[in-house]
């Protein structure tokens, strides 16, 4: 049976060492949240992120515009952004509302305060296996194995199934430059199943509920699910719903050594590492050091 690994206590543990960074600076980094829109899920997001910066020890701005803003609404005031000197990061909450260009928006963020890691620069930046602002979900997927097998994953055999822009590829080339083997695996790999048994660290990014069964695991190996479905839970009753993952966690429980739940295992990662990036943002920005333990 395998251990699970508690992502809200390995987020709270990355939260408060970017508490310790943050007391240790000569100022107080700034992160910058733009929300568009009236998204119940996005506000629920954003309030949370608000939160925690301020919880770190962080400045939080909080910008909303309306439902109805034009692309150059957007545009323009994440320029403002770019051009003030006390943001450090900056953070465009997605999805944007039908209609608008959210690469294009995206595209606009100076690189130097992309704190989501998601502008072509930041992309290339990793691909060069240059410093700077990495993807949160993936970067939270390679703290998540490293607190189950130790620092050092060289040798690793890695497997991650989906090639998505936000997820697959840059946790294909972080798990890299920890000096494992990557294999990326997608809906054309053929027998997927015996792909996925050679794993050490078997990574599910498609978006498909409950796709990665048992047998697909390597006895022992360890498993991140970045996957988050809703499926219909008819034994909660008429109309309800409940969250699953890409891996079939019981199924795969009983063959893993360890493995991340659905919820409560890379999502909350994703905050804890914008917070991360926003300290290293700042750093970068105003030539600090970055602190130890980051």
């Amino acid at each position: 049976m395998a251990e699970r690994i508690d992502g809200k206590q390995v987020a709270a543990d990355v939260r408060a060492n970017v508490a310790k960074a943050v007391s240790a600076l000569p100022g107080q980094p700034v992160l910058a949240v733009v929300l568009v829109g009236e998204d119940p899920a996005s506000q629920v997001y954003v309030r949370n992120k608000v939160k925690q910066t301020e919880e770190t020890g962080m400045r939080s701005l909080h910008h909303r515009l309306p439902a109805d803003a034009s692309q150059s609404d957007v545009e323009t005031l994440i320029s403002q952004l770019n051009a003030d000197d006390d943001v450090d990061g900056i953070l465009l909450q997605l999805p944007l509302p039908k209609g608008l260009d959210e690469q294009s928006a995206i595209e606009c963020i100076d690189p130097a305060k992309d704190v989501d890691g998601l502008t072509e620069a930041s992309a290339g930046r990793l691909v060069l296996g240059k410093d700077g602002l990495r993807p949160c979900t993936p970067t939270g997927c390679v703290i998540l194995a490293k607190s189950a097998l130790g620092d050092n994953l060289s040798g690793k055999h890695v497997v991650v199934i989906g090639r998505s822009i936000l997820v697959g590829k840059p946790a294909a080339l972080l798990f890299l430059a920890e000096n494992c083997t990557v294999t990326i695996a997608h809906s054309r790999t053929a027998d997927l199943p015996a792909l996925c048994r050679t794993a050490d660290i078997l990574v599910p990014a498609v978006g498909r509920p409950q796709m990665v069964k048992g047998d697909w695991v390597k006895p022992g190996a360890v498993v991140i699910d970045v996957g988050i479905n809703r499926i219909d839970a008819p034994e909660r009753g008429e109309g309800k719903t409940r969250l699953v993952g890409d891996a079939d966690f019981a199924d795969c429980e009983a063959h893993a050594g360890h493995i991340t739940p659905v919820p409560g295992g890379v999502g909350p990662m994703t905050i804890a590492c914008l917070l991360r990036n926003t300290v290293i943002a700042a750093c970068y920005r105003r030539g600090w050091s970055v602190p130890d333990g980051l």
